[in-house]
This record gives structure tokens, C-alpha cells and sequence, in this order.
């Protein structure tokens, strides 16, 4: 009998197999990662002594119940770390797990595959010492070490003061943290961040903290250039200049949606996210029977909402399956989870994107790092009359790397827009390719 699979062990996809353990069905869980807990509660390899107070602060409890849960459930049910979907047809998903090509088959699939970093590039983003802000938090969460030893972090979103106290809190030297939203914007969200006073609150003390500690906070500051030579050296916006050996650096989150893709999911435009994201209904149910979407994969919306999606897509299955459930359950899962989407209205209010990004991006910069694609060359196809980003992408090869546009794509997008005259909307989506993220030469098949 084919397995019931779910995809991503971070707090959506570990939610998932507890409920369906709990039910009596024990999943295959995949997870990528070398120790599950996913991007938000990453554990440390074995042997490291860092407590988890140290590692997640406030989060620390619901790391450590993410982790005790995992713990629990490994031996009962099939899960397998270390191993990486990259394709996925006729209900069997390709792997790869410690350089050695498998594949398993599911009768159900819950995808849980999480967020990464939203990037828009500047000049200077490719040299030696520039990270994603994500990038930043694994190397101070997982390694242990700090990125560099002056570090500048950039962007908007909250993950930017998160990362920036994580950092400050370790001993590494902040020099300085630009945010690219108006403090304006933020007070204007306020009545809608009060539904969530909790998280609220932990977002205030980060900001009060690194102040408190003498690190510098710039309101409405977009970084607009990074400088180096050899590697980074400083970084620039309106008319200051600041030396630094590290920058990290991004616009909130985008969520992980390839799998989805390739699976045959319906999409749909998400003003909220400013993204195209997989339909899905309240219950987490997709457009293809027997897939259901959860997590920060079909929308961000933060651990404590990608924990409670977790538990309402594996009910929906169970439902789907004809096992009885709890009947009051699923109202009170989807209840907090509009509360929390609230919530989310709030923040997307208090960061705002910024929208004259790509009219300012100069057409030297590079755009795709894979294949060197820079906004000029972008440019040049729009006005050749392509407007549409998979035909603009069959011109100038933007997104035809190995992350298969997941880093550059949604600039690119910006650009084609912005160039066009079009909305972002209007410009369409990449579509998704196998495979989801690069493979290494001499994978070995399993016979």
C-alpha cells in the first residue's frame, strides 16, 4: 500500500505526521535538513553546546517542543532526513538522499517545503561576504559562528530585527541595521498588529533592545549599493557610507512553491504576499486530489500559524480518508488561523515592498547570477515587445540556472513590470522545473 508522504520537517510538516500518527496512520516524513525543525526551530549537528536559550530566545520552549515531538516520532513513522525532493509525477517523488538517487510513491501528499528569502538585488550583492538574512541565521544558528566580524543587515521584514538581535545577543558587532520601511508605516499598522499582543511585543523588545545596546537603527533606509573589491568592504545609502566586511540582507519571505508546481497545483495571484501561491482551501486541501498545502509553503504566515495548518491539512486527509476525527477541531484550527492572517495584513502594512526598486535598479546590475543576466539585458527583451516572463525568460536565459529562477525570479518579474508598464500580476509566473534545486555529478541510483 502506498504511504501517506509529507514533505518538510519544520513545525507544519512534524504538526502533520503527530496528527496522523495520532490517528493511526504512520507517514513517510522527507525533510532535507540534516535535523528536522526546519528554517525557524534549526537544531544544531550533535555536539554542539549551545543552549536553546541561547539559540532561540523567546522561541526557545516552542523549539524545544518541536524538537521533543520529532524525537518522539522518529522511530514510529518512516522519516528520512537528509534526503532532497527534486521531482515530482504520476503520484512518485523523486530523491535524493546522501548523494544516492530513490523515489517513493504516495496514495496522499502533504507539502509543508517552508520559505526562503525574498531577494532584490544591489549592486554589489555577488561579492564574497554578502548573505541572505536566512543565510545569516543558519550560519549563527546551526555553525555558530557569525558571518563576518563588522556585519550590516538590510531589508524589511521582521525576520531583520529578529536576525539583528539574534546576532547583537551572540557578541558579534551589528554596526548598523537599515530598514527600508518608514517608521510611519509601522504606526499605521499598529491596530491591526494589537490582534497578536504576544508577538507584538517580542518584535518591540527586539527593537528596543538593539537600541538600548548602542546599535544603530535607520528607518526608510534602502541599501543602494554594497562595495568591495575582492570582497565586501562597506555599504551605501542616501548619502552615508559605512565600513563593514559582511552584509545580509532581504525583503521578508517567499514561500517554496516548485513542488507545488510540478505537481499540478492550481496558482493564484496573493496581492498579500505579493506572489503567485498554490489555491488551497481552509483546510489546506490543493486543486489536485490527495495533495494538501501547508505552511509557509502555500503562504507566510509564521511558525505558530505553519504549526496549526500542519494539524488541519493532515485532519482534512484523515477526513478525505474516512477516518473519524474530532468534528470541533477543525473550526477552532482555522478560527486562529484568521486571527493570525489578521495579523499578517498588519505586518505587510508595517514592511512595506518597495515598489520603486526596480525603476532604480541600474541596468549593469546583475539580476540572474547563474547565467549573468543583468536588468539591462531584462530591459532590452521587454522592449524587443516580450513582456510575458516565461517568453522573456526563453530570450535572455533569467531564471534558467541552477536555482531555476527561486532567487532571481521574482525580481526579474519586478523589472518586466515595472519596464512594461504592466502589473507584476499581469507578467505572469515562472514555471516550475525539475530539478527543484541542483543535483551533484556521479548520484548513484539505488538498484
Amino acid at each position: 500500500m502506498k504511504p501517506v508522504v509529507i514533505v518538510g520537517a519544520g513545525p507544519a510538516g512534524i504538526s502533520a505526521a503527530r496528527t496522523l500518527l495520532d490517528y493511526g496512520i504512520r507517514a513517510c516524513l522527507v525533510d532535507e535538513g540534516l535535523r528536522g525543525g526546519g528554517q525557524i526551530y534549526r537544531r544544531q549537528p550533535e555536539g554542539f553546546q549551545r543552549t536553546a536559550q541561547q539559540l532561540y530566545g523567546f522561541e526557545a520552549g516552542k523549539a524545544q517542543a518541536v524538537h521533543r515531538t520529532l524525537d518522539e516520532l522518529a522511530p514510529l513513522i518512516d522519516y528520512r532526513p537528509r534526503t532532497l525532493v527534486w521531482n515530482a509525477e504520476d503520484q512518485r517523488l523523486d530523491l535524493l538522499t546522501d548523494n544516492r538517487a530513490d523515489s517513493v510513491e504516495y496514495s496522499r501528499l502533504i507539502v509543508a517545503t517552508g520559505a526562503t528569502d525574498r531577494i532584490l538585488p544591489v549592486p554589489g550583492w555577488t561579492l564574497p561576504g554578502v548573505y541572505s538574512l536566512g543565510a545569516a541565521q543558519i550560519a549563527l544558528k546551526y555553525q555558530g559562528c557569525a558571518i563576518g566580524e563588522r556585519v550590516a543587515l538590510c531589508g524589511s521584514g521582521p525576520l531583520l530585527y529578529l536576525v539583528a538581535y539574534q546576532y547583537a545577543k551572540a557578541g558579534a558587532t551589528v554596526v548598523a541595521v537599515l530598514d527600508s520601511a518608514p517608521f510611519s508605516a509601522q504606526c499605521r499598522a499598529l491596530p491591526a498588529l494589537l490582534g497578536q499582543p504576544a508577538t507584538l511585543a517580542k518584535g518591540m523588545y527586539y527593537r528596543a533592545w538593539l537600541t538600548a545596546h548602542g546599535v544603530p537603527v535607520h528607518q526608510g533606509a534602502t541599501l543602494a549599493q554594497i562595495d568591495g573589491v575582492q570582497r565586501v568592504s562597506g555599504i551605501r545609502w542616501g548619502a552615508h557610507t559605512l565600513a563593514c566586511d559582511a552584509v545580509a540582507f532581504a525583503h521578508a519571505l517567499r514561500s517554496e512553491t516548485q513542488l507545488a508546481d510540478l505537481l499540478g497545483c492550481a496558482f493564484a495571484w496573493n496581492p498579500l504576499n505579493r506572489a503567485w501561491l498554490p489555491t488551497r482551501d481552509s483546510a489546506g486541501r490543493s486543486s489536485v486530489n490527495g495533495v494538501y498545502l501547508a505552511g509557509d509553503g502555500a503562504a507566510i504566515m509564521g511558525a505558530d500559524a505553519a504549526q496549526m495548518a500542519g494539524e488541519r491539512a493532515a485532519l482534512a486527509l484523515l477526513e478525505d480518508a474516512g477516518v473519524a476525527t474530532d468534528r470541533h477541531r477543525p473550526a477552532v484550527l482555522e478560527q486562529q488561523l484568521a486571527r493570525i492572517q489578521r495579523f499578517r495584513l498588519g505586518l505587510e502594512t508595517a514592511f512595506p515592498f518597495p515598489e520603486k526598486w526596480a525603476a532604480q535598479a541600474p541596468d549593469n546590475l546583475t539580476v540572474c547570477r547563474c547565467e549573468e543576466v543583468s536588468a539591462g539585458d531584462i530591459r532590452a527583451v521587454v522592449d524587443d515587445g516580450h513582456w510575458e516572463i516565461n517568453r522573456v525568460k526563453a530570450h535572455c536565459r533569467v531564471g534558467m540556472g541552477r536555482c531555476q529562477g527561486r532567487l532571481c525570479g521574482l525580481a526579474a518579474a519586478e523589472i518586466v513590470a515595472e519596464r512594461s508598464g504592466r502589473s507584476v500580476e499581469d507578467v505572469g509566473r515562472l514555471r516550475g522545473q525539475a530539478p527543484i534545486k541542483p543535483l551533484p555529478f556521479g548520484v548513484q541510483v539505488q538498484p
